[in-house]
């Protein structure tokens, strides 16, 4: 017990906050392209792509927010070019996401030397991280304070968009029409919704996440850039959309399951537990999870087909 307390306190829910956000945001990009109907598995490659490009504006202009701008504008041409791909050419949406996966690691990979002089991994000590905010109201009450006070702006960008986003897509307009492009394209477009352009608006929104989410993840959570550091998140920020059922608030729910993930990872390292078990933590998780979207997946088949076997053949 005492050793289930040292592990489970505060310090761990703070963790988990902070390592939600870089998959929360990626995960909601990825559910604007699923609402358009497109299964984007570039999630990966924009992040990656934003993680370098935020390191390289925050040591080139010493300034993170420039550094964040951007991490967004290159995430956002890439997309853009996906969205090329996809929309305008036809091309499949999963070869175009691989594709893309492995244009930001090659691309990365060949430019850290040229950019910053290295190989690998780069890291500056003059550089600064994104500041934490503290809210003056909550900042110095117990536990409430550590809980939801000094955080990277993006950790608040991210929870607070998912609200946002769970009133956007349902209840106002634009939002419906959105979801309409992806359930039935041919339908809206007879009711005037431009389908090309909200698709093109969502996969590039889709670009613009991702690079927050890197950017948190490369001078936020770290201040350095390594050679394929997102390691998977985003291809996790897309298990976390089809677990969610690409709804705002069953994507958050589960983000926050791989955040608690990867936080635990952190926390148990130094333990008597062998070190490869712990590293693999988060991806097990990942591979039970999609195994329960699986089973899902079939019984919602098997009760739609009983369902349409016990509807009475019209003479």
């Amino acid at each position: 017990m005492d050793a289930l307390t040292t592990v489970l306190d505060l310090a761990l829910v703070a963790s988990t906050i902070r390592l939600i956000a870089p998959i929360l945001l990626a995960a909601m990009g990825g559910l604007l392209s699923e609402r358009v109907g497109v299964f984007n598995v570039g999630l990966e490659g924009l992040m990656l792509v934003a993680a370098f490009f935020a390191v390289a504006g925050d040591h080139w202009t010493g300034d993170p927010f420039l550094g964040l701008a951007l991490a967004i504008l290159a995430a956002a041409v890439l997309a853009l070019l996906f969205a090329v791909v996809v929309v305008d050419l036809r091309g499949d949406a999963i070869v175009a996401g691989l594709a893309l996966n492995l244009l930001a690691l090659g691309l990365t990979t060949y430019l850290i030397r040229p950019v910053f002089g290295v190989q690998g991994s780069f890291y500056d000590p003059a550089m600064r991280p994104l500041p934490d905010i503290h809210l003056p109201l909550v900042d110095g009450i117990p536990v409430l304070g550590e809980l939801v006070s000094g955080y990277s702006p993006l950790v608040y960008v991210a929870f607070g968009l998912a609200i946002v986003m769970q009133v956007w897509l349902f209840r106002h307009p634009w939002g419906i029409r959105l979801r309409a492009v992806g359930e039935a394209p041919v339908a809206a477009a007879a009711v005037g919704v431009p389908v090309r352009r909200t698709r093109y608006a969502a996969l590039v929104a889709t670009g613009v996440l991702c690079g927050l989410g890197g950017a948190q993840l490369s001078i936020s959570l770290v201040t350095q850039f390594v050679i394929g550091m997102t390691a998977g998140r985003g291809f996790i920020a897309l298990v976390a959309v089809m677990f969610g059922r690409a709804h705002p608030l069953g994507v958050v729910a589960a983000s926050v399951l791989f955040g608690f993930m990867y936080a635990l990872t952190l926390r148990l390292q130094g333990s008597a537990i062998p070190t490869q078990f712990i590293a693999m933590l988060p991806y097990l998780v990942t591979i039970v999870v999609l195994v329960v979207i699986a089973i899902r997946d079939r019984r919602r088949e098997r009760v739609a087909r009983s369902a349409r076997a016990t509807i009475p053949a019209v003479e």
